[in-house]
């Protein structure tokens, strides 16, 4: 058995495409058990499948990875690499007589099988070749085939699942390796995983079934097998399995989005595992508390609203630098030019006020659009409409009396109140002609949070450009 105290995880994507949100929940519970305990936790690269795979998957797998925050131990292990060590231990239970010899092609095989389904019978293909004697070989290509028991069961002892049984008779003798002598991703990941040390295989119960066939192989090779943690997939809201209908689905997609990564974190920890009642919390916490036993056997649903709940407390909860390098990072992952070193100090200047209700980056610059512009102020449609005559004219007279007064929040709101009573208006009636000329936006934080941001001589410039506009 595995050893228990300094467990060795991994995580082993294909790269065929963009890296799924639940490989990254995959990948986040491998590290959480493995960071957890004080073990290790690697990167796989299962690129058996050479036609399929790409360079680009591959980037887009470290990419979401390096935005997450999951480091991984050692160098990114390339599977295909590999190929030489999996066909030798093809041969090793070749020669010791748990693997043979199949000279069946795939003609005959396709034959069996159509066969076998007009009959009604099971399509298990059955090879002929299993006890064949060396000297009736045909000098032909063959592939090696496991000798899989055909009696008994075989039972999974999954640490999410319970006991997993599996009627032996329903194991076929898979290929390990191909008649061209390529290796099968089947035989190439019990092989890494056993050299790599891996001790739990925590991943989609999709794979449930595998680990039967999987099993066959390390007990043939008298290898310890890992202890096996199967979760449920992840569904929409809908309760079905989560695919393009649902929307965004790779990692970058959320990045795009402007959730920051520890949200992202927070929430996909909370897709099939809980910790009490506990939503919102911290790596460091989940650390501390997450175990495979509490991982529930149901699918998880993928509910937006509470993501953004939970990138809002993120976001608010952020300290600010941290906050910066991310909208950096937002901006940079969506192709949009970097903000100057002055308008990075303006918007850091502004965090306090922004923080607190912006459910993504892009609400949070979109309210910081007062210190990210600059002067003429272009209002937009909505603005535009609050600066009437009216306005303008209270807007004028306003601006003499925050010429030499304190700039505190206090005195601002005196002075604006007064001007607002003057005119036998409450102080709210002046909001949205202030918004306007402040930020050119009717959503914004605080009149007085932006003109204590803005500074004195800011404020005055942008409420004459407005008077008079």
């Amino acid at each position: 058995m595995p050893d228990q105290s300094a467990p060795v995880t991994r995580i082993a994507p294909s790269p065929t495409g963009f890296m799924h949100i639940g490989t990254a929940r995959t990948a986040l519970f491998n590290w959480l058990y493995a960071r957890g305990r004080g073990g290790k936790f690697y990167l796989r690269i299962e690129d058996t499948d050479q036609a399929r795979s790409t360079r680009e998957a591959t980037d887009a797998i470290l990419r979401g990875m390096r935005w997450l925050g999951l480091d991984w131990d050692g160098e990114v292990k390339s599977q295909a690499e590999g190929a030489a060590r999996h066909a030798e231990v093809a041969r090793q239970m070749l020669a010791a007589g748990t693997a043979y010899k199949c000279f069946s092609t795939q003609d005959e095989i396709a034959a069996f099988r159509e066969e076998a389904r007009a009959a009604g019978r099971s399509t298990l293909f059955r090879s002929p070749w299993r006890d064949a004697r060396p000297e009736t070989h045909p000098d032909a290509p063959f592939a090696i085939r496991v000798k899989a028991p055909q009696s008994g069961q075989t039972v999974i002892k999954d640490r999410v699942q319970g006991d997993v049984v599996i009627r032996n008779d329903q194991l076929d003798d898979m290929i390990l390796l191909r008649s061209d002598g390529t290796p099968t991703y089947m035989l190439a990941v019990v092989v890494d995983d056993h050299d790599m040390g891996v001790s739990h295989v925590i991943r989609g119960d999709d794979h449930l079934n595998n680990a039967a066939r999987q099993m066959l192989v390390f007990n043939a090779m008298g290898w310890d097998v890992p202890v096996w943690a199967h979760i449920p997939l992840i569904h929409g809201e809908d309760g079905k399995k989560l695919s393009k209908r649902h929307g965004a689905l790779g990692v970058e997609d959320w990045q795009k989005a402007g959730y920051p990564a520890r949200a992202m974190l927070n929430y996909l920890a909370r897709l099939g595992w809980s910790h009490g009642d506990d939503e919102y919390f911290t790596m460091h916490q989940a650390l501390e508390w997450f175990e495979l036993d509490s991982i529930k056997k149901s699918p998880a649903r993928f509910d937006t609203k509470k993501l953004a709940s939970l990138s809002s407390q993120h976001i608010a909860a952020m300290e600010d630098g941290a906050l910066i390098e991310e909208i950096a990072a937002y901006l940079a992952v969506n192709g949009w030019p970097a903000l100057t070193a002055q308008k990075n100090a303006a918007l850091q200047s502004a965090l306090y006020c922004l923080k607190d209700r912006a459910r993504d980056f892009g609400e949070l610059l979109e309210k910081a659009h007062f210190v990210l512009t600059d002067k003429p102020i272009d209002p937009d449609e909505k603005a535009q409409k609050a600066l009437d005559p009216v306005s303008k004219g209270i807007l004028s007279e306003l601006t003499p009396h925050l010429r030499n007064d304190s700039w505190d929040r206090d005195t601002l709101e005196g002075i604006v109140s007064q001007v607002a009573e003057a005119h036998g208006l409450k102080l709210g009636k002046l909001a949205a002609p202030l918004r306007a000329a402040l930020a050119g936006r009717s959503v914004t934080p605080s009149v007085f949070d932006m003109m204590l941001v803005l500074g004195r001589e800011e404020t005055i410039a942008r409420l004459e450009d407005a008077s008079s506009r």
